[in-house]
């Protein structure tokens, strides 16, 4: 398996097929992955989304896309990550994080955040970024919809000069 920092056309499909195969994302949450994915597609190194791709053998495995966000000097977006079914529970997940926040480092974009649904369907998603180091810091009720929440995760990848304080 190899990860590139690069987004080719034909991975746009490969993006929309792991996500539907998955079973976990509906159609309008595929379509903003495919958004960030069109808009790199377009814009190349200028656009604002970072796509990191795992492959073998030309088969897209899993992806994280990031950004940094505008208008902050030191923070980052992880806004996707996802593995493929057959590949889920095998560590690819935290391989392509820890690939994704060392590129941010290299970017100086040392706090991470990371939003997600409050719903029971991503309570795995949620222990897996406390697994991976990762404190809520805020959750805001009927955020996406009611009974639907949206929380939100810190994680500090360097310490350089940051406030460790995460509560």
């Amino acid at each position: 398996m190899r990860l590139r920092r690069e987004l080719f056309p034909t991975d746009r499909a490969a993006i929309a097929s792991l996500l539907a195969a998955t079973g976990f994302f509906n159609p309008e949450e595929i379509a903003v992955a495919l958004e960030l994915a069109d808009e790199r597609l377009a814009r190349g190194p200028g656009s604002h989304y970072r796509f990191l791709v795992a492959e073998e053998a030309g088969a897209l495995w899993g992806f994280a896309c990031w950004g940094p966000i505008p208008g902050t000097r030191f923070s980052a977006d992880l806004y996707w990550i996802a593995v493929e079914r057959s590949h889920q529970g095998k560590g690819l997940g935290k391989v392509l994080l820890g690939a994704a926040e060392a590129w941010m480092r290299e970017e100086s974009r040392h706090r991470v955040y990371v939003e997600t649904s409050t719903r029971p369907q991503y309570a795995p998603t949620r222990s897996f970024y406390l697994a991976c180091g990762y404190h809520l810091v805020a959750e805001l009720p009927d955020f996406y919809a009611p009974s639907d929440g949206k929380a939100i995760f810190l994680k500090i990848v360097s310490g350089l000069g940051f406030s460790r304080h995460l509560a």
